[in-house]
């Protein structure tokens, strides 16, 4: 059986987008949207686990295993297999996240047989030759050499280790130079073996394609995974509290400014409220109130922006800066003021509202295309949300108060930063 009245149920809509739950013979369950618009099939799917699952030792096994499988699986070697997608145009991709290994797929609707037949071979039987393996290795340490010297990569990393200690999350996932060289293939198996499962698979398919024959594809690629998952256990962590400033001295033209701190969890009632007036402080591009003061009345800066970053096992808000070097103190100094003023008298209720508007309209810009939603269909799953929040989300924007804004931005930004500064000497800097 293919699908039954039982395994596939149409649950919610937005507009003219319908959502189903499809649960495959095998077991294997994805959100669907059914769009025949153009005659492609578009699937993203993530297993838990992640950079956090690389051993303590060697951060970048997940990372290269995300370079590695579709460099050759099963009978065919790098070229065939490259061969085989390039004929078919069959885009096929894998990218590590901190607590997910992610994949995306997109075919036409003619090609999905082959698509994910190669699909089932690169989780299932990836071959990690040692050509591939050190042509992969070659590539990320070019890279991580060039991260070594750009400060912008510096502060980043910088700020995760004082954030996060000893935890996973201070990890870098794509490795390091002492790291890399340290990988052999067998640990490259073992990530395999112990992260990709079905019972931490989540899937979100959109395109032109029956539900039924959905499902038989999600039994023919997933159903021969192993069922549970090896994966370490990952302790909650909350980010290290502000206030800090550490500064690292590097020759270079342009000072970088990371900044963060602590956040609200995607799971917590103030998160949507967190949501709202962290728009209003620095995502809000040209309009929010870092960008106004600090690069547009002052010039301080050549940008500045923030942004909040749920994990799952922690939340972090986190905003960087470019400036020079002789105004990097001046640069600082403006956006711990921005962000002490917010914390304590919170937004205007007409900020709110322009941002409530705002947003509710870009959600509906995030779903006009295949690819943007199946994304979206899956960050609603890992954030563990109701297939039918699309028809609530607007109603969430719009029930957030001005206290409750007030009340998140206290909370998010009371305790001051945690701020990185990179780039040239300066006497006010740190």
């Amino acid at each position: 059986m293919l699908a039954s009245p039982n395994s596939v149920a149409a649950v919610s809509s937005l507009g003219r987008t319908r959502i189903k739950r499809l649960v495959s013979s095998c077991g294997i369950e994805a959100w669907f949207v059914q769009d025949s618009t153009v005659p492609l099939i578009t699937m993203e799917y993530a297993f838990t686990g992640g950079a956090t699952q690389d051993p303590a030792q060697k951060p970048g096994v997940g990372h290269m295993v995300s370079g590695l499988l579709k460099e050759g699986s099963g009978d065919f070697d790098f070229k065939t297999f490259h061969q085989r997608l390039d004929r078919r145009a069959i885009e096929l991709g894998f990218h590590v996240t901190p607590d997910h290994f992610r994949g995306a797929l997109c075919t036409l609707q003619d090609n999905a047989d082959e698509a994910f037949e190669l699909l089932r071979t690169a989780l299932t039987s990836p071959r990690f030759d040692s050509a591939d393996v050190e042509r992969t290795r070659a590539t990320v340490l070019a890279r991580l050499r060039h991260a070594s010297t750009d400060p912008s990569s510096l502060a980043h990393r910088k700020f995760l280790e004082v954030a996060f200690g000893d935890h996973p999350y201070a990890r870098p996932a794509e490795g390091s130079l002492e790291s890399l060289p340290k990988i052999e293939v067998a640990d490259l198996k073992g990530y395999v073996r112990r992260v990709i499962a079905k019972d931490t698979l989540k899937i979100a398919i959109v395109g032109d394609v029956d539900p039924a024959v959905v499902c038989k594809l999600l039994d023919k690629t997933f159903g021969g995974l192993p069922s549970n998952a090896e994966a370490v256990p990952v302790t909650e962590v909350i980010a290290a509290k502000p206030p800090q400033r550490v500064f690292i001295p590097v020759d270079v033209p342009q000072t970088v400014v990371t900044f963060g701190g602590p956040a609200v969890r995607r799971s917590e009632p103030d998160f949507m409220a967190a949501y709202i007036v962290n728009h209003i402080l620095g995502d809000a591009g040209l309009t929010s109130r870092l960008f106004r003061e600090v690069r547009e009345k002052r010039g301080l800066a050549y940008f500045v922006r923030e942004h909040l970053v749920w994990l799952d096992h922690s939340a972090i808000f986190l905003g960087s800066s470019g400036t020079c070097a002789d105004r990097a103190g001046q640069t600082v100094e403006e956006i711990e003021k921005q962000v002490r003023h917010i914390a304590e008298e919170g937004p205007t209720q007409q900020e709110l509202d322009d941002a409530k508007s705002y947003l509710k309209g870009a959600h509906q810009v995030a779903l006009n295309t295949s690819s943007k939603l199946a994304r979206t269909l899956l960050k609603n799953q890992i954030d563990k949300l109701p297939i039918d929040y699309f028809e609530k989300q607007n109603a969430l924007i719009d029930g957030v108060t001005l206290e409750d804004a007030k009340r998140a931005a206290q909370r998010l930004w009371g305790e001051g930063l945690l701020t990185i500064i990179v780039g040239r000497s300066s006497n006010d800097a740190a």
